[in-house]
């Protein structure tokens, strides 16, 4: 990292623009959990297809993130992140002009790109900060991910102003995004590494060098924290408002406040979770963030029940489900943890592979992307199977404790490795000399 010569006032500047700029990437990617409720409606499709629709964006958001983040860390981030808002800004514009669902898969391809910012802005960002700062630094980026929120808060009462026409909407959100590209490119430098290669004439590491660090089966353990982490609450923010539609049969306009309501927390104390791991550590704030988290969605998978018991004057119903405001406020708790422990995965990067942000962060990214495009459609197609709308976090649930259990090992060996007194004969030396004296 090159950043002895970087002011005070640079680092900011290339933080909050970067900021401000995945904020809008992030709203873009995640558009269609609102505007894909109305297309799901004109064009008549089941749970699976509209999985498939919300999911779509997120897979190429995911799959570019490994190329996105090794071309910023070979030609910079600036260039990079302002040359991928202005092609999604095209897409999403060309999506009011598609009418059938498999154009719509086409179109949502293109979207998908605004996904790809993460990878770009890491990249860029983590080369402002020396490493005891690069914890906060990008988990104050990663509030970038409150786009969800503004998406499921606000594109509703967009859509209303637009008088029930998606096309506006998607409309609206190019123009922003063009005009993002242009205020990123004008109020932002060269990354200070691009620079000092550039002074130095040094060239700039090869696509099979950049790649190098991913043989590491290290790199793959945190790309299943993300999948969590990242996956899904990607997935839930798309998922959400169907659920509150579906499962508790509230309207649009309500459905997407209360999604906002999870989004929001998990966007906002990003930065909060990349302070913790600067000061607590990484490791501490993921074992938070796990047990949390599969403690909420185990509650949350409980599954509606209706059964009778016999009373003095009949039969007694009852409806075993969870009551909307218990629901909402384990949303609240989920999304706030998820957001802790989105900015602990990213903070062991820079640290562990300081040569290779882009391209680790690029597939850690990739991984956790493609959470949120898988997750969508599994739960659209369990609950055409099954009917069970809870089924969604019983799979979480799972996928939590995998994640959980293989952390916890791996921690356990390199304790084991690194300190191997601490597993010898279980005595202490304290304990032994009080037993001597007193003898």
């Amino acid at each position: 990292m090159h950043v002895e010569n970087v002011t005070l006032s640079e680092q900011r500047q290339a933080l909050t623009s970067s900021t401000l700029a995945f904020t809008v990437c992030f709203a873009v990617w995640t558009m269609f959990s609102i505007i894909g409720l109305k297309i799901k409606a004109d064009l008549g499709l089941n749970d699976t297809q509209f999985g498939i629709l919300v999911a779509t964006p997120i897979l190429t958001g995911s799959l570019s993130r490994i190329f996105l983040g090794i071309w910023s860390d070979q030609y910079g981030g600036r260039i990079v992140y302002t040359f991928q808002m202005v092609i999604t800004a095209v897409a999403a514009y060309l999506l009011t002009k598609v009418s059938t669902y498999p154009m719509f898969l086409v179109a949502a391809l293109g979207v998908g790109l605004a996904g790809g910012s993460f990878a770009v802005g890491i990249t860029y960002v983590s080369t402002w900060y020396p490493k005891e700062r690069q914890g906060t630094a990008l988990g104050i980026f990663g509030m970038g991910n409150v786009g969800a929120a503004v998406t499921n808060f606000g594109a509703p009462f967009l859509l209303i102003a637009m008088d029930g026409q998606w096309q506006g909407v998607a409309q609206v959100y190019s123009i922003i995004l063009i005009v993002t590209a242009v205020l990123f490119f004008i109020f932002t430098k060269d990354d200070p590494s691009l620079r000092h290669r550039r002074e130095h004439g040094v060239k700039h590491a090869s696509f099979r060098e950049q790649m190098e660090p991913l043989k590491n089966l290290q790199v793959w353990r945190f790309s299943l924290y993300y999948f969590f982490v990242f996956g899904a609450f990607v997935a839930l923010a798309l998922w959400l408002p169907r659920y509150y539609v579906g499962a508790y049969g509230l309207e649009l306009k309500t459905a997407g406040m209360l999604a906002a309501c999870y989004a929001l927390p998990g966007s906002v104390f990003r930065a909060l979770g990349g302070w913790l791991s600067d000061k607590l550590g990484a490791r501490r704030v993921m074992y938070w963030t796990f047990i949390a988290c599969v403690s909420c969605t185990f509650i949350m998978s409980y599954p509606a029940t209706d059964y009778s018991v016999a009373g003095i004057n009949g039969p007694i119903e009852f409806n075993m489900t969870i009551p909307l405001w218990m629901f909402v406020s384990l949303t609240i708790v989920l999304g706030f943890f998820m957001s802790l422990g989105k900015a602990a995965v990213y903070k062991h990067i820079p640290v562990y592979y300081p040569d290779h942000v882009g391209s680790v962060g690029g597939i850690v990214g990739l991984i956790g992307g493609l959470g949120g495009f898988f997750l969508p459609i599994c739960f659209g197609i369990m609950n055409d199977l099954i009917g069970v709308w809870t089924s969604c976090f019983m799979l979480l649930t799972i996928l939590i404790g995998i994640a959980l259990v293989w952390m916890h090992v791996s921690i356990a060996q390199m304790n084991r490795r690194d300190m191997p007194e601490l597993h010898g004969p279980r005595y202490l030396p304290e304990l032994d000399k009080l037993a001597n004296e007193q003898n």
